[in-house]
């Protein structure tokens, strides 16, 4: 049964959907002590996976029992923040309805990122996960809401992953959660929600802290898209994550003060690793081997650092990013501490409030319930990128002019490749194959 899951999960495409894209098949084959469920979604405005666990919360018990059952699991977790009331009664009454000894809640404060995959196994086991590992290397499998919500579809109807929940806030009259097909063109989506002048606008594809700035309105949804906030081109959050990465690099050397408040309030920092960004920061100015400075191998991109820890406005976040691309390049690897010393002690008060974050972001105004309709949108072309996840892009299995189903594989990951299988969305005619497939709807 655990090989018949595993085959079911990779043939459906089933990725993780909290953003990173990891393909699901190669955790539910893998061995471990515990799963657990990320319901923490502590990126501020969106709105999914609290609403799947109040709305369906049988499906996300048993999409969590298949992966236990997979990974041979003893121990099922569902965490989930205190705030989310309803998410938590709904799963608490199934839970006693099916009498399950094996999972339990663990509820969350309020803070970011608590949906980081290390800062969640340390707040829900203790265990710190070493730098540079990940949470198998400690026992456990994290994996998202809404991927076990496609587990079930895969391992009980064959179902391939062709739609996606996305939250659509900002600069609309009407916030809301819609589950859409995957490949919906952006622009489409925004003019059919009565979004008005587009050009004066951009688009946030994520979260605000690590979602990216969007301009080209003609790019898709995807696999990992969780959320897409409109705002005015005009926005300081919009000028933070926008300036180039020539300029910030510039401005780093000369304006950096060292307070090192990038690093005290560094979630990774704060669970015992040895990244600090201050460090990265002043051996800009005197950097001699890219080893120097490898420790922004182990960063998770978080963002505290700079959209709301240092007080000059730089992008320490920003520049390691920079510094990991290039160490990537020259094949550098993390060179792992001899002894890794234990959490921060005062780590429960250097926490990020959620509240607290929105205010700093200015995104006050835009923090309101998106509840999740029933609206079908039907798109009439979709655009499916065919890499949708970590690892090698799928290899198309169409031709342009041919006829595909909804649900049909129109791209496999290659043999042995770590990928996930891309599935039309819609029923049509395949019009254009590049780095993506187009399918115009009949």
């Amino acid at each position: 049964m655990n090989d018949l899951i595993v085959k079911k999960i990779q043939e459906a495409g089933v990725v993780g959907a909290g953003g990173a894209g990891f393909p699901t098949h190669v955790k539910a084959a893998s061995q471990a002590e515990m799963v657990i469920i990320n319901g923490a979604e502590c990126e501020p405005l969106l709105q999914v996976d609290q609403q799947l666990m109040a709305l369906y919360p049988s499906l996300i018990i048993k999409g969590l029992q298949y992966m236990m059952e997979s990974t041979g699991a003893e121990k099922g977790i569902i965490a989930l923040k205190e705030k989310y009331r309803n998410a938590i009664d709904a799963l608490n009454s199934e839970l006693k309805k099916l009498n399950e000894k094996n999972i339990s809640i663990y509820i969350l404060e309020d803070f970011f990122p608590a949906g980081d995959e290390q800062v969640l196994v340390y707040e829900v086991t203790g265990r710190v996960v070493p730098p540079g590992g990940i949470p198998l290397n400690v026992g456990v499998v994290v994996v998202n809401v809404e991927t076990v919500f496609n587990v079930v579809k895969a391992v009980e109807k064959d179902e391939p992953v062709t739609e996606k929940f996305v939250t659509v806030v900002g600069e609309l009259s009407n916030p809301v959660t819609l589950k859409l097909p995957v490949g919906v063109i952006i622009e489409d989506l925004l003019t059919a929600l009565g979004v008005n002048n587009l050009k004066d606008k951009v688009v946030i594809d994520g979260g605000p802290m690590m979602g990216n700035v969007i301009e080209d309105f003609s790019l898709p949804i995807n696999k990992l898209t969780k959320g897409l906030i409109i705002l005015p081109k005009e926005h300081s959050l919009v000028f933070k994550k926008t300036q180039k990465p020539t300029e910030l690099v510039s401005q780093a050397k000369a304006a950096c003060i060292q307070c090192s408040y990038c690093t005290e309030l560094c979630p990774r920092f704060l669970l015992g690793h040895n990244l600090q960004p201050h460090k990265v920061m002043r051996n800009l100015n005197y950097l001699e081997s890219l080893e120097d400075i490898d420790m922004v191998l182990i960063c998770c991109e978080c963002g505290v650092c700079e959209l709301y820890a240092c007080p000059m406005k730089l992008k320490p976040r920003t520049v390691n990013k920079i510094l990991k691309q290039k160490l990537q390049e020259n094949g550098v690897n993390y060179k792992k501490e001899k002894q890794i010393r234990p959490p921060f002690k005062f780590r429960d008060f250097r926490k990020v409030p959620v509240k607290r974050l929105i205010e700093v972001l200015e995104l006050r105004n835009y923090y309101k319930k998106a509840p999740l309709t029933k609206l079908e949108f039907k798109p009439q072309k979709v655009k499916l990128s065919l890499k949708q996840h970590i690892g090698a892009s799928a290899i198309p299995q169409v031709k342009v002019g041919q006829k595909v189903s909804k649900g049909e594989i129109i791209a496999r990951i290659p043999e042995g490749a770590l990928g996930a299988n891309v599935h039309a969305s819609i029923t049509g005619t395949v019009v254009e194959i590049k780095d993506y497939i187009l399918i115009e709807s009949e």
